[in-house]
């Protein structure tokens, strides 16, 4: 029997999985590590801990699983997008990673503007010239750090990183170069238009290959850190977003996915980069070459359930500490007992500023509607339908162009059957929950990982992989409620939008 570990190295930790040659899982481990959130929107990490984890989570995979090394087929990835891990020569990081969620490069991002035109830019990248991607935080450096900007020979994303560490070569995949910015998504390489237009070396990205490109072989120092066979092959795989379409089963038209961790986002695939005018969504590349990725993504959804915990659940959270209970049973709990529109108490989630649709670094989160009559109970159902509000706003955008029958369900907040409910309502759609829920990205990793090597034949085992496993049909008078309270929650944010931005100047 062969195996395959796919990482999927996370906002919060490193998840490694192993899965045998028909796509079963049959083990995880997951190492976490910590986040630096600073002041005027910086969020990083260390790279060193990525790594770190990623060798204990092997050796606690193989050794829980009992498997021996010589068995692993390869190993894959799937990583966070959008960061900057700027390293020398050697591949040692020259500085913490700027990571996806990090919001500091608004400056750079004006400069980005102001070199490019914005519509010709987004037929470039098919994203927007803003500071969320790799290449404005790779300007700051270079703006505000240039002894490091000097010394920097690539810039790498997570996955990217530890395949380096693995194997000493310097590379990327077209899903995650495609998360910089700096990309052309069509052509499949670099574009010198952006990059001359704002003075960046195009010799600090490293060469883009197909997420099934087998980019080395693990080294003997490598393999004495990770436990795994000196040699066995490493497959590049791609960024978390590609990978979870792929380990979700999303194949064909009409039907998209949404995942539900600390962000959250709405995607589908194409045959070709899905065209907006207002550029209210993205496109990225897919995991297959030949296909792309439409998406629409907010910054604080599971993160907003996370802050409603430990900023309004004081008893829920004592209960866990000291009784046993689990906070987020007890939360929801409390939230089934508000109706459906919370008493018509309005969450807006913008924890950490908004990108799709709203492309809005200044947005804040806030309560609309608060009275002494409102509940505790009413502010934790709110913030559970003001990410699904919000959600809907995404969905609503890509239904201009192109009808979505059905969205599937992954990562950590699928789990909860009160959320589930409440999408299923607000967005008016059936909701799928396939097998694997939490694995979903990292299947796509190790589909990647499987299809390079030649165990599999191609993507479409992933619609096998991970089938449906619960239906759920939206409940008509909720809808109904969620109908008339959906406006007010666009108009809140359209009416909050310039007090927003005077709060952070």
């Amino acid at each position: 029997m062969q195996y395959i570990i796919a990482h999927d190295l996370g906002t919060s930790g490193n998840k490694a999985t192993l899965y045998d040659e028909r796509g079963t899982l049959v083990a995880a481990s997951t190492f976490e590590y910590p986040t630096y959130i600073g002041p005027s929107g910086v969020v990083e990490q260390d790279a060193n801990s990525w790594w770190n984890a990623v060798i204990q989570s092997t050796r606690k995979l193989l050794a829980d699983a009992e498997v021996r090394n010589g068995d692993i087929a390869c190993v894959s990835f799937s990583g966070q997008m959008m960061g900057c891990l700027p390293v020398d020569a050697a591949g040692i990081p020259l500085r913490p990673a700027i990571i996806w969620a990090d919001m500091r490069s608004e400056k750079q991002a004006d400069q980005l503007r102001a070199s490019v035109p914005e519509r010709e830019f987004y037929r470039i990248v098919w994203h927007r010239p803003i500071s969320s991607y790799t290449l404005t935080k790779l300007m700051w450096v270079r703006d505000n750090e240039p002894d490091i900007y000097r010394k920097t020979y690539k810039t790498l994303h997570a996955k990217d990183f530890i395949v380096q560490k693995l194997t000493g070569t310097f590379a990327t995949d077209y899903s995650d170069a495609s998360g910089t910015n700096a990309f052309d998504l069509v052509g499949k390489k670099w574009s010198e238009r952006i990059l001359n237009a704002v003075g960046i070396d195009m010799g600090l990205f490293p060469d883009p290959y197909p997420s099934t490109t087998v980019i080395g072989k693990v080294s003997a120092e490598a393999a004495g850190l990770t436990g795994l066979l000196e040699g066995t092959p490493v497959v590049l795989g791609g960024g978390d977003g590609s990978c979870a379409i792929v380990g979700a089963g999303i194949f064909g038209p009409q039907k998209a996915y949404a995942i539900l961790g600390s962000s959250s986002w709405v995607a589908f695939e194409t045959e070709a980069p899905l065209d907006d005018e207002q550029m209210r969504y993205i496109t990225w590349a897919h995991l297959d070459g030949t296909k792309y990725q439409p998406c629409g993504t907010m910054q604080a959804a599971g993160l907003s359930i996370s802050w409603m915990k430990q900023n309004l659940a004081g008893y829920e959270t004592y209960a866990e500490k000291e009784l046993g209970a689990n906070a987020f049973d007890l939360i929801e709990e409390g939230a089934r007992k508000s109706p459906a529109g919370s008493n018509n108490l309005l969450y807006l989630p913008y924890l950490l500023g908004e990108r799709s649709p709203r492309w809005d670094p200044s947005a804040k989160g806030c309560f609309i509607g608060l009275t002494s009559k409102h509940s505790k109970e009413d502010m934790f159902r709110s913030v559970y339908e003001g990410i699904a509000y919000n959600l809907k706003t995404i969905i609503n955008a890509f239904e201009l162009k192109t009808y979505l029958r059905e969205i599937t369900l992954i990562g950590g907040g699928a789990r909860s059957a009160l959320w589930r409910q409440i999408l299923a309502d607000v967005w008016e759609k059936p909701i799928l929950v396939p097998r694997y829920l939490e694995e979903a990205t990292s299947m796509g990793a190790a589909i990647a990982g499987g299809v390079g090597v030649g165990i599999f034949n191609d993507f479409s085992i992933g619609e096998r992989l991970n089938p449906s496993a619960l239906r759920l049909e939206p409940n008509l008078a909720n809808a109904q409620a969620y109908r008339k309270l959906y406006p007010l929650f666009e108009a809140s944010y359209t009416n909050l939008k310039d007090i927003f931005r005077k709060l952070g100047e």
